[in-house]
């Protein structure tokens, strides 16, 4: 494989911190789309104790059902890499949640694990676009040293939709029913849908944004907004130093966002109207951790830390900080347990908002919708494995233990695999 590289790219002392905010007005639709997106993704955990009891699902049924998600996700990725290099992130981002939508509300129609399966199908498919184009957005308005920061709160954005899941949907289920639930829930990417499309424009084409902040925005070196052939990419070891990383944390969190409201279930004798609390301190002490991931590096940079010093310490700090999981299952006081969750589900966000970084950081602008797409395919397929093992584990053994252990050290095996494949984080000028 040859690649031209060049050292990462330093930061700019010339140009002074404008008074401009227009950049953060689309972080906050960012966060607002990734809050609505994990709301839409994180329902059918919240409802597995309702729909498994109605519906005579089995731990491998609604494995199977999880499976399919992480399959159309994993294809729909890598493709809305393409797409979004291709077409642009406000494009890109539209597609995107129109599908997600429509087959969100898709399963107040499903009768069976068949039809939920197929639901989840074509919400994989949708809600893959989020990230891809998320990033791209961020890269587009945001100078290097300022990502992770804008990263972390937009990707901060799952947790607050992991909060108000497990607070809403029961309420809305008792109220109504859980079909409806999917309907009502499905308004609010028709909100989010017309917000975008009224306030949202590249920096270019952005007529409110001031000189200043243009100035703030476009402060590092050019690069290249051509996009690069997937044949070019995959030869290139940063690739498989992001993608590999995904590999390994990205069934973690899907298996903590799709089983822990079951293991609060069964585990704490909790119900549908009193997991809710536990879990939504769960995602709300892992709001923090996804800010604060962000914050560290961006603030070990501001220091004179190199990109590469301050993603891998910030990441090395996230690691160490999940290792108390391993025992959550022999803590008997709930709140305990819900604070070594919590530490765990922070320490992800954490190392997420910096492995999301990378693309940014080491390929041009024209790759890096491509290089998250090939990397959030090679995480769903993780998380499809995890899927299919998490099924096998429960339904042989009742017991969490193998699956704590495995999240335990899944972060240490992440950053080993980036290190070795990216020691230096350099910049790749030329694929």
């Amino acid at each position: 494989m040859a690649t031209i590289e060049a050292p990462a790219i330093a930061k700019s002392t010339a140009v002074p911190r404008p008074r401009g905010r227009q950049r953060w007005v689309v972080c906050a639709l960012l966060f607002a789309a990734t809050a609505i997106n994990y709301v839409d993704r994180q329902m059918i955990g919240v409802l597995k104790p309702t729909l498994s009891a109605e519906l005579k699902w089995t731990e491998a049924d609604f494995a199977g059902i999880v499976f399919w998600f992480q399959l159309a996700y994993a294809i729909g990725y890598v493709s809305f890499g393409r797409v979004v290099d291709t077409l642009g992130a406000k494009l890109g981002y539209t597609i995107a949640i129109v599908i997600w939508t429509i087959s969100h509300m898709a399963h107040g129609l499903a009768t069976s694990a068949t039809t939920f399966a197929a639901a989840r199908f074509g919400l994989g498919i949708g809600e893959s676009g989020n990230f891809p184009a998320g990033i791209r957005a961020v890269t587009d308005w945001f100078p290097q040293r300022e990502r992770a920061l804008a990263i972390g709160i937009f990707n901060a954005g799952a947790n607050v939709g992991a909060i108000i899941t497990p607070l809403l949907v029961p309420w809305l289920v008792l109220a109504f029913s859980w079909r409806a639930a999917f309907y009502v829930t499905g308004l609010f990417g028709i909100v989010w849908l017309i917000a975008w499309w009224v306030l949202y424009r590249h920096p270019r084409d952005q007529p409110s944004l001031t000189v200043a902040e243009r100035e703030w925005i476009e402060q590092d070196p050019v690069d290249a907004s051509v996009p690069i052939a997937w044949s070019r990419l995959i030869r290139v070891r940063e690739t498989w130093a992001y993608a590999l990383g995904k590999f390994c944390i990205d069934p973690i969190w899907w298996f903590f966002l799709f089983w822990l409201p079951g293991y609060l279930y069964e585990r704490y004798h909790l119900d549908l109207k009193t997991f809710g609390l536990p879990l939504a301190a769960v995602y709300l002490i892992s709001d923090v951790g996804s800010i604060a991931g962000g914050w560290m590096s961006s603030r070990l940079l501001k220091a004179g830390y190199s990109a590469n010093a301050a993603r891998k310490l910030t990441m090395l700090a996230s690691a160490v900080c999940v290792l108390p999981i391993f025992f959550a299952q022999s803590i008997d006081n709930l709140w305990s347990a819900v604070a070594i969750i919590g530490l765990a589900t922070a320490a992800h966000q954490a190392f997420s908002a910096n492995l999301y970084t990378l693309p940014s950081d080491i390929f041009p602008r024209g790759a890096v919708g491509s290089v998250v797409g090939i990397g959030g395919m090679v995480g769903a397929i993780g998380g499809m494995g995890m899927a299919t093992f998490t099924g096998y584990v429960l339904d042989a053994t009742h017991s969490y233990d193998l699956l704590f252990a495995v999240c335990a050290s899944a972060y240490f095996a992440a950053l080993l695999v980036v290190h070795l494949l990216s020691p230096r984080l350099a910049r790749v000028e030329r694929v």
